[in-house]
């Protein structure tokens, strides 16, 4: 089969119109179908020879563990992978410590790439190992799994870099990561920074379990983050209630207004909160609560509506209490829409690389898990998923967020989904982190470069693709819904978040820290047999 794209019906009908919108066709180098599929194959050889510093790439972000904006050690450990290999660094982008870029090249097109590398609360766990068992009890873990994009994304690029420097194609790759993503809080301030204002097109991976892409509207929520922040007086509980104004009472008021106002909001919302301050102690009147509130919704107006209804009850709570109410924005997504031209072209490749070969071991692993946690039994997956397809209308879906959403709707964008996890998984747990550093994750990571790698190729020397890529944006996306950021020009990313908790668990979690020099895998290291199961 040959690798080369084919464009859909709707791309090459977007190639009869809209003649020269984009300026970076001319820069493009084309090549002929026959030596790029030559090219294509020498990537795929590249990738499979880089296998083991995949796998130290994605064993060590995953033995860092480090909650969202408190990123250090990984950040510094990719920046400094890259900065070895001639890639220019920018640190602290959009006033976040942890957020950085990296670029190499020089003209058009701009391609940038991203994953997430922040992970999970409590979610501690020993790879391999198909039951409950922290590494460190009650620690952080990537129990979601993003410790494996960026790997992918670097094994992709440095295998492409050496293709495009002996062949002279000429462009500019932007390597960035989602800082924080489990709280939706970077990459609006990377869009309100302008650091995509001048990229043709942005591929973003993320693990799953299985090889897939989408274009349109997911049919996932966007959403706003809103900490509510109350203050009154304290007091002897027992002594002078009278004299203390509860900040907690207004919180719990605050709860109570929003849970019965639930039943008056359509069916696509998620609406949940945590109440981060409840007091200090029972015998002390709380003068200070706070409670933090996510707010999600398919459309923009939604999402708002829900947000000013929340400041609107949170205002009465504040009234029935006598406290002083704030609230602060700490973090935003739209609902996300991908490119179809982009979609199509990255399936092509998808389809060329199909599902890595698991081992025995892989399935005894992924089927014990599995029946640890009550799911079906299925393993891993066998057959390729399909090209995802829009959902059906606004009133469709509705649940998680991913605040690549803000960039999709400013520069065409597509995310690659790789297989790198277990069907069946609650997410967001530690279950989810039992695979990620295992060879389940590291031939996920070397398929989904591959298909990766392949597709920028393509973006590079294709420049029809990219034509058809900005034309769906124009003429489709973006025709009747515009991007209106859901932060203000004065919101602040939160960069405190998860300090208190990493300063707490950093000093241990590092004694268990990979090091590649002495251990072939993580496993190894931690000396856990793989895969290690429950005995019937």
């Amino acid at each position: 089969m040959k690798i080369s794209k084919r464009l859909s019906n709707f791309a090459k009908a977007c190639l009869m119109t809209g003649a020269g919108f984009i300026s970076s066709q001319a820069a493009a180098q084309t090549i002929s179908p026959a030596k790029l599929d030559a090219l294509k194959t020498e990537l795929m050889k590249e990738i499979d020879n880089q296998q083991k510093s995949t796998q130290e790439m994605v064993d060590m972000v995953f033995s860092f563990g480090e909650l969202g904006f408190q990123e250090v050690e990984t950040s510094k450990y990719l920046t400094g992978i890259l900065q070895k290999n001639g890639f220019k660094i920018e640190q602290g982008i959009a006033g976040i410590p942890t957020a950085w870029t990296a670029k190499w090249g020089s003209g058009k097109p701009v391609i940038a790439i991203g994953s997430d590398i922040d992970c999970i609360p409590k979610a501690s766990q020993k790879p391999g190992v198909a039951y409950h068992d922290p590494i460190i009890a009650g620690a952080p873990g990537h129990g979601e799994g993003h410790n494996a994009g960026e790997p992918l994304n670097i094994t992709a690029v440095l295998a492409l870099k050496k293709i495009m420097e002996r062949e002279k194609i000429p462009g500019t790759i932007i390597l960035w990561p989602g800082v924080a993503e489990e709280q939706l809080g970077s990459k609006a301030y990377y869009v309100r920074e302008g650091y995509f204002k001048d990229v043709d097109a942005c591929i973003f991976t993320h693990v799953g379990n299985n090889m897939s892409t989408s274009y349109g509207d997911g049919g996932g929520n966007g959403m706003v983050s809103v900490k509510f922040n109350f203050e009154g007086e304290a007091a002897h509980a027992a002594g002078a209630p009278w004299k203390g104004r509860s900040g907690l009472d207004a919180v719990e008021l605050m709860n109570l207004g929003w849970n019965y106002h639930r039943e008056h909001m359509e069916t696509t919302q998620r609406s949940h909160y945590v109440i981060p301050d409840g007091g200090d102690q029972p015998n002390v009147v709380p003068s200070k609560a706070s409670v933090w509130y996510y707010f999600r919704e398919r459309s923009y107006p939604k999402i708002m509506k829900m947000y000013k209804d929340g400041v609107k009850i949170a205002e009465a709570a504040a009234k029935m209490t006598d406290t002083k109410m704030t609230y602060e924005v700490l973090g935003s997504a739209w609902p996300g829409h991908f490119n179809q031209p982009i979609a199509e072209a990255l399936y092509e490749n998808i389809k060329a690389v199909g599902l890595p070969e698991w081992s025995d071991n892989d399935q005894i692993l992924a089927k014990a898990l599995q029946k640890e946690l009550g799911s079906s039994q299925e393993g891993l997956p066998m057959a390729l998923s399909g090209l995802a397809k829009p959902a059906i209308s606004l009133s469709a879906g509705g649940g998680g967020s991913d605040d690549i959403a803000d960039i999709s709707w400013n520069v065409p964008t597509v995310v690659l989904r790789f297989p790198s996890n277990i069907p069946g998984l609650p997410g967001h747990h530690w279950a989810n982190a039992i695979a990620m550093a295992t060879p389940i994750a590291h031939k996920g990571v070397t398929a989904g470069a591959k298909a990766e790698a392949m597709t920028l190729l393509d973006l590079f020397t294709d420049p029809e693709i990219l034509k058809s890529a900005k034309n769906y944006f124009a003429d489709v996306q973006t025709k009747e819904v515009k991007y209106t950021p859901l932060i203000s020009e004065t919101d602040k990313p939160a960069i405190s978040l998860n300090k208190k908790i990493m300063e707490e668990f950093r000093p241990e979690m590092k004694k268990y820290y990979y090091n590649p020099a002495k251990y072939k895998t993580y496993l190894e290291q931690l000396g856990i047999k793989y895969p290690t199961v429950k005995k019937d």
